[in-house]
């Protein structure tokens, strides 16, 4: 198929691959279940009994389009961020609201600039569209804004796109960082700013932005606090003249009647909210502890996953996963060194903890073998 005419040229140069292989195909491919899922970053902990309860109640209404103006959900994140409903927009998760913006901003030959081994999905979506990516190492496992910056100004890149916190690695810059960072955006460019973990990081990460300035984009979900991955729920904040560009090009109904009422009732459902940071917490706190016990360093982190140093080099890494994904236990680990020296556990309910506790050792044993 690769080589079929009727493709553009464009996408016959495409390798036909994703970023990431979901656990359920690594489940077929393996014949059985994980015992624990802990590698995809969703929370074990699930959703607000009240976006349950929101789910059940607009199931009935399925047969309808959800609304094209996702009008109630904008209004009331326009209400919780302290804009206008203008400065939202409302899409299939961030995944394909960065699919939407590099469509906006990324023709042919277009430079984008990234952290090498940062979240791949942007670069998948340049790569689509013709664009060229330019990529900057981590700094000490952080992004590097200045770096970024100062690539995009030399290359006159177009899109300069940061996380805070990370994925994969789970650290994060303070608000003053962020803020220097928008500042530094150069002329021409916009600052794409996935903030997909932010409710789970310190306030301290989290720069009062204003909503009216053109050079940065905001991105949010309710995949990851909210534990709403399976209904494809993400938001941009972002200046008015900037977000209604999406409006030529959106799909106007891609959004479901249910994946918007359970949206709402987990956004109005501050206290679970508040619940889940706990829980997050408690397992950042558990997972390090079970890494230390076995000579292994975990990473400070802001989100709800830790990434843990195994010590040595990307291949003994693999290693050690592979060795935990035949015992059962899905996880993921970097793509790029060095921060491929680690591997990356998703925060999950005592019981997944304990599994994970139980197989390390002899993950790690097998790896170490000659």
């Amino acid at each position: 198929m690769e080589n079929d005419p009727r493709l553009t040229p464009l996408v016959r140069s495409l390798p036909a691959s994703v970023p990431f292989v979901g656990p359920e195909a690594h489940e077929r491919a393996r014949g059985r279940p994980f015992r624990a899922r802990l590698g995809a970053n969703e929370s074990l902990f699930g959703p607000s009994p009240k976006a349950i309860a929101a789910i059940e109640a607009a199931a009935p209404e399925a047969w309808k389009y959800g609304d094209s103006e996702s009008h109630d959900l904008r209004a009331a994140l326009a209400r919780h961020h302290g804009c206008a409903p203008e400065n939202i927009l409302v899409g299939e998760g961030i995944d394909g609201l960065l699919g939407l913006t590099v469509r906006l901003f990324i023709g042919p030959g277009d430079v984008a600039v990234t952290s090498t081994g940062a979240y791949p999905t942007f670069n998948y979506h340049v790569a689509g569209f013709g664009g060229r990516i330019e990529a900057v190492p981590y700094t000490a496992d952080h992004e590097d804004p200045e770096r970024l910056m100062a690539r995009a100004r030399e290359t006159g890149a177009k899109l300069v796109y940061l996380t805070n916190p990370d994925n994969p690695m789970g650290t994060w810059h303070d608000a003053g960082t962020i803020r220097d960072a928008v500042h530094a955006v150069p002329d021409g460019a916009l600052l794409l700013l996935d903030e997909a973990y932010i409710e789970l990081a310190p306030d301290s990460a989290c720069p009062a932005l204003p909503v009216d300035d053109p050079r940065v984009l905001r991105f949010r979900t309710f995949s990851k606090a909210h534990g709403l991955a399976g209904a494809r729920v993400g938001y941009v904040i972002g200046e008015a003249g900037v977000i209604s560009a999406f409006h030529r090009i959106r799909n106007h109904f891609g959004m479901s009647r249910i994946s918007q009422a359970a949206a709402l009732a987990a956004l109005q459902d501050q206290e679970w909210l508040g619940h889940i940071r706990s829980e997050v917490a408690a397992a950042r706190d558990r997972i390090a502890a079970i890494a230390t016990q076995n000579g292994l360093t975990p990473i400070p982190s802001a989100t709800n996953f830790v990434a843990i140093d195994c010590g040595s080099d990307g291949a003994f890494a693999r290693k050690v996963l592979d060795g935990l994904m035949a015992r059962g236990i899905f996880v993921r680990m970097p793509f790029v060194a060095p921060q491929d020296r680690c591997i990356r556990i998703s925060a999950g309910r005592p019981a997944d903890l304990d599994a994970f506790a139980e197989e390390l050792p002899g993950a790690l044993a097998d790896a170490r073998k000659v």
